[in-house]
């Protein structure tokens, strides 16, 4: 059971029924084509026992389940030398349910906004002398779907438990068990999204669509919005920096849902597992509905760094609070997680660090024989060994 199963079977009167972007329609393309012969591949071929296995490429696109692992590993890969020997804390900014509407009219504008807002909190209240007085570092990832599918936007931060002070000259730890205070922390961040938005709608730059987004218009909605309080969660903070390499491994590549949480599909009906043993059923069209409503605008980038994470300090500002922190880059320990393998592998060398699966093994005979030749070559007789 996968996703593609219900693209197949349902996509096209989906797509019928339904007006959809150019981004959400080359993703159900790709998710349906994904390891198909429509994708071209190559025929892995035992020189041993004469074994024949064609294997078909991958889409590689983002919101598809079946190609995210090797990417993922990639990018952790790539993060383990900026990891900094520190504890962590994980904060999440939450959009308020009324701003749904209009993020759906206006995904990349609002993520955007959603982005700046929450890296702003976290780092204008780092630097405030009242609180830490430092430049925290700061990695974002936006999720934008519940485990039902539903649609929820909002971003998990992982925060260094501390910061490096505006002269570079000494590094200044938060307490283990508290970052900020979450009220500051969600009035914040409501001043800033709120004065971002009628920034926007002053300047005409947001779809307000066909019916208003509330009867008495924008600005009414964001005055009673600027009147309650936003969600701001701050969990349990990380034991280290190899909790932090098991936190990115699970959530920086997850899309909203998974082969292994789908359970069936029958009658039109599709059931998937949510959490705590419970499942939920779906018409096929209402699963897509939900699926399609979490792609994000072509070339949007959903994972940030900010601070002393952000890509212009990687060798500069990083480099100098690791050095304060007077501990090497993040190694391996005997009872932590593996170590991270090189970014550079070829995706062959990777599959084989992360599954221990060997393609050049043939998995009939064992032998360590297995070349790849183009899918052509069933046509022809066996070829011979080298």
């Amino acid at each position: 059971m996968e996703l593609a199963d219900v693209v197949r079977e349902h996509g096209e009167a989906f797509r019928r029924a339904h007006p959809l972007s150019t981004d959400q329609h080359a993703v159900l393309r790709a998710v349906e084509r994904c390891r198909t012969a429509a994708l071209g591949g190559h025929l892995d071929v035992c020189l041993e026992c004469g074994r024949r296995e064609p294997s078909y490429n991958s889409c590689r696109n983002r919101h598809c389940p079946k190609c995210q692992s090797l990417a993922q590993a990639r990018w952790v890969a790539s993060r383990m030398a900026r990891i900094l020997p520190t504890h962590y804390f994980h904060v999440v900014f939450t959009l308020p349910a009324a701003l749904r509407p209009l993020t759906r009219r206006n995904p990349r504008r609002l993520y955007e906004m959603l982005f700046e807002a929450a890296a702003e909190t976290l780092l204008d209240l780092g630097r405030d002398p009242k609180w830490l007085g430092a430049q925290l570092g700061v990695t974002a990832v936006l999720h934008t779907w519940t485990r039902e599918l539903a649609f929820h936007p909002h971003l998990h931060c992982i925060v260094t438990g501390g910061g490096l002070t505006d002269d570079a000259a000494a590094w200044r730890s938060c307490k283990r068990d508290f970052l900020l205070p979450v009220r500051v922390m969600g009035a914040l961040f409501r001043g800033k999204l709120l004065a971002k938005l009628r920034r926007a709608h002053q300047r005409g730059r947001l779809d307000l669509g066909p019916e208003p987004i509330d009867p008495e218009g924008l600005g009414s909605l964001l005055d009673r919005l600027g009147r309650i309080d936003w969600v701001v969660y701050a969990k349990r903070p990380f034991g280290g920096a190899e909790q932090v390499v098991r936190y990115l491994g699970r959530y920086t590549h997850r899309i909203g849902i998974s082969n292994r949480r789908l359970v069936s599909l029958a009658d039109g009906r599709v059931t998937f597992r949510t959490k705590s043993g419970k499942s939920v059923t779906l018409d096929a069209d209402e699963f897509l509905t939900r699926f399609v409503q979490h792609v994000l605008p072509a070339g949007f980038v959903k994972i940030r760094h900010y601070g002393l994470m952000a890509p212009r300090h990687a060798t500069t500002t990083l480099e100098k609070a690791r050095r304060l922190l007077d501990r090497p880059p993040q190694r391996s320990h005997p009872d932590g997680p593996p170590a991270a393998p090189a970014p550079d592998l070829h995706w062959r060398e990777l599959l084989r660090e992360l599954t221990g699966i060997d393609l050049r093994r043939c998995p009939a005979c064992g032998a360590m024989a297995v070349v790849r030749r183009p899918l052509d070559l069933q046509a022809r007789a066996p070829p011979e060994a080298a």
